[in-house]
């Protein structure tokens, strides 16, 4: 399946966020992380998350570190900072709206909410 690059857009910062949630990273790492959680699906390219780990930098969002990697080159860690766990926080409530419309818009669903709404149950 392809996932349309809207969607993709509009998904890359509460991912990231989230993914740095649960401890800092570093790029490679983190493509590997969103590869792993969407089972392939989601594969993105360094162009897309280099750019996005920049912006959320610039706006306070994320905080990095260089580190030397054990035998290799140095590689740049992110980790959230306290103003990314609240942006975090508001993106979360966001996304949490738009999936209990969409569990209620598209029936057959896991979370299938249709007859309950149209009994008065809901």
């Amino acid at each position: 399946m392809r996932i349309g690059k809207d969607l993709v857009a509009a998904a890359a910062t509460p991912v990231v966020l989230g993914i740095l949630a649960d401890g800092e990273s570093y790029g490679y790492a983190i493509l590997q992380r969103i590869s792993e959680l969407s089972g392939g699906e989601l594969a993105w390219s360094d162009g897309m998350l280099y750019p996005l780990l920049h912006r959320l930098e610039r706006l306070g969002h994320v905080e990095s570190e260089w580190r030397q990697a054990p035998g290799g080159r140095p590689r740049k860690h992110y980790r959230l900072s306290r103003q990314g766990e609240g942006v975090l926080a508001d993106q979360r409530a966001q996304w949490n709206v738009v999936a209990s419309v969409l569990d209620q818009v598209w029936p057959g669903g896991p979370d299938d909410r249709r007859p309950r709404l149209a009994l008065g149950m809901g």
